[in-house]
């Protein structure tokens, strides 16, 4: 058995002068392609010649000859190139965030609108790209941000969060969703008070944008009392546009309906909420991961 201390120690550095010099015919035309001296060229195939204990090239005039042992080599290490080719590749795709896997987790109303429209424009662009996309409620969406599980969480919120890191890439306010033939829809906005005694789809207090609402009309002097109550921004929205009455939800979940009949205004008093990307503390982006959250710029740049 062949033991590791009587196999030649050759460098992968060597390998690659040898294997420059296989396609060159001088030592100065190797250089050049290596972007090395030709001293160091030559030195080198001396050194590999060295540790293999025989010799690779015979001079002719300017020229290097391969010898037979030098082509017999050669055709062992021609793969190995090939892999360093695709490792480079590969590496290069990864840092400029073309390759990879990306895990996206969104609350409703930027999961069913800004989300889907960044993905789809991302996607396009980075075909090789493994995407992982799930919507949730915030807890779920701050808790996978927190454990590694996602990792990017786009939310609407108005309350500050401390425990991931948060960008606010855009802010906007609550507005009120309703038939556009309904009275109140010729006004510029829409109070608190102008909807006490209304027919209203209301979210689910136990939400912060739930709170938020029934916040607005505390200090708007209005009855807040939703006939129905409903978890999500979107099921409002759907709500309304099926004859339900109106509601106060975020433009994001309302934005799909206004082409179905439907207006929005905005309501007073202005309740302020924040899109935001949350990534998780202590971790380095990734190229990939930089990428789509340039996108999601775009996509809101396109948009205003």
């Amino acid at each position: 058995m062949t033991r590791a201390a009587d196999l030649p120690e050759v460098s992968l550095r060597l390998l690659e002068i040898f294997a420059a010099m296989m396609r060159c015919t001088t030592t100065v035309e190797t250089a050049e392609f290596l972007g090395i001296s030709q001293p160091a060229v030559s030195a080198g195939l001396r050194q590999l010649e060295n540790q293999l204990g025989f010799s690779l090239f015979e001079r002719t005039g300017r020229r290097l000859t391969p010898t037979g042992e030098a082509n017999d080599l050669f055709e062992e290490i021609r793969p190995l190139f090939g892999i360093l080719r695709s490792f480079s590749t590969r590496a290069r795709d990864i840092r400029s965030g073309r390759v990879g896997r990306l895990r996206v987790m969104a609350t409703p109303p930027l999961g069913y609108s800004l989300g889907p429209r960044a993905l789809q424009a991302f996607h396009v662009a980075r075909p090789e790209v493994t995407i992982s996309y799930d919507v949730r409620r915030l807890e779920n969406v701050l808790d996978a941000i927190q454990t590694g599980q996602a990792d990017i969480g786009l939310v609407l919120n108005a309350e500050r969060l401390e425990t991931v890191n948060s960008e606010i890439i855009q802010r906007s306010q609550m507005v009120v969703l309703m038939p556009e033939d309904d009275p109140l829809a010729e006004g510029a906005f829409v109070t608190a008070e102008e909807l006490t005694g209304r027919q209203i789809v209301g979210i689910d207090q136990a939400s912060q944008l739930g709170r938020l609402v029934a916040k607005g009309f505390a200090q708007g002097g209005g009855q807040y009392r939703p006939g129905i109550e409903v978890r999500y921004c979107q099921t409002a929205s759907a709500l309304v546009a099926d004859g339900m009455g109106v509601t106060v939800t975020d433009p994001y979940s309302a934005e799909p309906y206004l082409d179905r009949g439907l207006v929005s205004r905005p309501f007073m008093p202005t309740l302020e909420v924040s899109a935001s990307m949350l990534t998780r503390k202590g971790v380095p982006h990734s190229g990939l991961l930089l990428s789509f959250m340039e996108e999601l710029r775009r996509q809101l740049n396109r948009s205003r």
